[in-house]
């Protein structure tokens, strides 16, 4: 499996959904959950993303947790909550970034258990906001370890403990959800 292509589409281990965080609105706390459902096409029931318009590429946001320990160094800090992210789920065990691969023959999606197919869209980069909540260098800590926005392309149940898997998208489903393909 030497080829390029075939390797970007290649994970050998699945994940864990760790954590399951939930911003009601803007400015308030989070809020950690055991469970939530995912909406397709909208982010997450209890999120404010959710209760938007729908359809963009930022419905749920999604943070790799061996991220959190190298943010908890550069910030000279024994450890960093991830609910002062203010991402959504936080991942364990896959390279998400590698989750949207543009190389594959067909883009890569993100699988929740058995129901919830996530397509990531991009990095979640940070906000000026992230000075406040961590301290100074927040904001250049937090780049390229901010994780990666999605869309919910079919939802359902999402549990912490759960497994996460890249797997190619299914053939045509982009298009018959009238979504534009992100690569």
């Amino acid at each position: 499996m030497d080829d390029l292509r075939q390797l970007t589409g290649f994970f050998p281990f699945e994940g864990r959904l760790e954590a399951i965080l939930l911003r009601p609105a803007r400015g308030t706390p989070v809020h950690s959950a055991p469970a939530a459902e995912a909406l397709a096409g909208r982010g997450l029931a209890g999120d404010r993303s959710a209760a938007g318009r729908g359809g963009g590429k930022r419905q749920v946001t999604l943070l790799q947790a061996e991220h959190l320990p190298v943010l908890a160094a550069l910030l000279r800090r024994d450890a960093i909550d991830p609910a002062l992210l203010r991402r959504n789920l936080v991942v364990s065990g896959l390279n998400l970034l590698a989750a949207r691969s543009l190389f594959a023959d067909r883009p890569l999606a993100l699988r929740i258990g058995d129901a919830v197919l996530l397509e990531v869209t991009g990095p979640c980069e940070p906000c000026s906001k992230m000075e406040a909540a961590l301290g100074p260098g927040a904001y250049n800590a937090l780049r390229g370890h901010g994780g990666v926005t999605a869309r919910v392309l079919a939802g359902g149940r999402v549990s912490v403990g759960m497994r996460c898997r890249p797997v190619q998208m299914p053939d045509g489903l982009e298009r018959a959800m009238g979504i534009e393909p992100t690569s």
